[in-house]
């Protein structure tokens, strides 16, 4: 079922973005409709800011205002997003949802790696293919689906040291 669902972008007051998201998830969660809201994102990037020559990281909105939301598109999905509280409605002419295209999803950098797409698993020994690592190998302590990093624990300089790069960097070795 989830390979019909789409991402939508939501129309939000600006600074309700979090919340609009937190409420959406609650109303998922609280009507079992998990099959048809799939995911909801509030895009963010991390910025380092200087001020006075000290350096601040802080997390800002890409797109502040909006809420996207990776839905199957049923009158019940529309209903509940487009009457949680923050929400204006969604983009599209006459308020009639339009799906973000792949390319658009590409782009905002919002559809996460899937599980399935990680090919290796915590205490899996693996090789580093490629990237500064590239000749290394070792054991796979984490794996995270939400960034498609995986964590290894590589031996340098006789000495275990963990590094932290993309799943596609990695193979199971032999």
């Amino acid at each position: 079922m989830a390979e019909e669902a789409k991402w939508y972008v939501a129309h939000t007051y600006s600074g309700y973005e979090d919340k609009v998201k937190a409420n959406i998830e609650k109303s998922v969660e609280n009507r079992g409709m998990q099959d048809l809201i799939i995911e909801v994102d509030v895009p963010k990037e991390t910025v380092v800011e200087e001020k006075n020559g000290v350096k601040k990281t802080s997390q800002k909105k890409i797109f502040p205002g909006y809420v996207v939301v990776k839905m199957i598109m049923t009158d019940e999905s529309w209903y509940i997003v487009r009457n949680t509280r923050g929400v204006t409605g969604f983009v599209g002419p006459g308020s009639k949802p339009v799906p973000l295209s792949p390319g658009e999803v590409a782009r905002m950098g919002i559809d996460k790696t899937t599980t399935a797409d990680i090919k290796v698993k915590v205490g899996d020994f693996v090789a580093i293919k490629s990237g500064p690592m590239e000749g290394f190998s070792g054991k796979v302590t984490s794996v995270s689906t939400e960034t498609g990093k995986v964590e290894v624990l590589v031996s340098m300089f006789n000495r275990e040291t963990k590094v932290e790069i993309d799943h596609s960097q990695v193979e199971a070795a032999d």
